[in-house]
């Protein structure tokens, strides 16, 4: 037996505030009430916006950012260099400054920095409102914390980054890694209003709040966007992808496959080049089409294992996340090579024991880098069905769409307007 009591605002059947539906459902020893707050019920009985329909959090974030007259110190740390910049209203406002990183020595390395966002900071149009940037970890973001690194040796046994700026500038100080960073940037900015966009001027019904940002390069990274905030996890360590199981070799990380050393030793094993690095990625991309010579059919392969095992881990880490998909990073010149294979894969076949297919994602994934994809991505499938009972009706879209896209800020520029937007963000929640 189902009950339905109604409780409406007195003189407010209807009139655009939404009522309260309570049900309870009696089952034998059970009275269980569920609520249920109907606003997907239009005043006209027409569908208004439900969640993963019509949203502009993200839209209304680019826009304030955009027009935000605070400055944001940010720095770009790679293993050789340290590049320094200030940031306002998402662009950068004084020339950047770029030092050697001194990885080599600690007290070098920390000298540099302080030096680095002194210089910019005297050279800011105003006063600076916080220091926010990407550091590469292991690392306790929120403590401003950085582990042991590879690329910067002298970083052992946890240096406390974060406070010794804050102690030395007197500002907020934001830290992150780059592939939450780029994720980020792209969702305020950059891929995920994109497609939104799209979907706006083709008439369609769907927008899109989730995001999965992935970096291809040294080494593979991630970064997850939900609902408009970022996702760093209760130890610092989420969106930790790389180390995946590599679907290729599966004793091995997936980052050994989705790397640049990942492409030279595909191409390497294939032909006996010795050593394995002896061609860039760059060179093998080349090769492949058709404009250096080498073995193409082993570079147009090689890439295709980078895009295979790519898929096989962006199709797990979508399972859970179910939003779009944007790739950085470096190697996406080559994403003529291995964007196909990848999106193949993530639309893939599992089996069951009795060897029948099943989906391995609930979702399609379509390649929006390809006209025809982007096409049949863009359709509008929504329909409207009844309410049993009544004349009003419900939106409805039975198609699950994932799009997979590369990135429309570029990386580093992702990465910059990730760091401003966060310490934003922050600064904001605080008030």
């Amino acid at each position: 037996m189902v009950c339905i009591s109604v409780f409406t605002p007195q003189g407010a059947v209807f009139s655009g505030i939404s009522p309260v539906f309570v049900l309870y459902l009696a089952l034998p020893h059970l009275l269980l009430p569920v609520k249920v707050i109907p606003s997907f019920i239009g005043s006209q009985g027409q569908a208004a916006s439900t969640p993963g329909f019509l949203t502009e959090t993200n839209e209304r974030k680019a826009m304030k950012y955009e027009n935000d007259k605070r400055v944001v110190l940010t720095l770009d740390a790679g293993g050789t260099n340290f590049v320094f910049a200030a940031v306002q209203g998402n662009e950068e406002v004084v020339e950047p400054v770029t030092l050697p990183s001194n990885a080599h020595d600690l007290d070098k390395c920390l000298a540099t920095i302080t030096d680095g966002f002194r210089r910019v900071r005297e050279a800011s149009p105003t006063a600076p409102a916080a220091i926010s940037f990407a550091f590469p970890g292991p690392a306790d973001y929120p403590n401003g914390v950085i582990g042991d690194l590879a690329n910067l040796p002298s970083f052992r046994g946890g240096v406390a980054l974060g406070p010794m700026l804050q102690r030395e500038f007197d500002l907020p100080v934001f830290i992150n890694n780059d592939g939450d960073l780029f994720a980020y940037g792209e969702s305020i900015a950059g891929f995920l209003p994109w497609v939104n966009e799209m979907l706006e001027k083709s008439g369609g019904r769907k927008r899109y709040k989730n995001l999965l940002g992935l970096t291809f390069g040294t080494g593979f990274g991630a970064g997850i966007v939900a609902d408009g905030e970022l996702l760093l996890g209760d130890n610092s360590a989420a969106a930790e992808i790389w180390s995946m199981r590599n679907k290729v070799r599966p004793r091995t990380p997936v980052e050994e496959a989705v790397s640049i050393r990942g492409v030279q030793k595909a191409y390497s094993w294939r032909t006996g080049l010795e050593p394995w690095d002896a061609l860039t990625p760059k060179d093998i991309f080349e090769i492949a089409s058709g404009r250096r010579q080498g073995d193409c059919d082993a570079a147009k392969a090689a890439f295709a294992e980078f895009g295979e095992a790519a898929g096989d881990a962006i199709a797990n880490a979508s399972i859970l996340i179910d939003g779009l998909v944007v790739i950085g990073g470096g190697l996406t010149g080559a994403r003529q090579f291995f964007m196909p294979r990848l999106v193949e894969e993530m639309n893939s076949p599992l089996l069951t024991y009795e060897d029948e297919e099943v989906s391995r994602m609930e979702s399609r994934a379509y390649n929006l880098e390809d006209k025809n994809d982007r096409r049949e991505f863009m359709q509008d499938v929504s329909t409207q069905v009844k309410i049993p009972g009544c004349e009003e009706t419900v939106p409805y879209d039975p198609a699950k769409r994932i799009g997979v896209g590369i990135s429309r800020l570029g990386t580093s520029k992702a990465i910059s307007v990730g760091a401003y937007a966060y310490a934003l963000h922050e600064l904001d929640k605080s008030l």
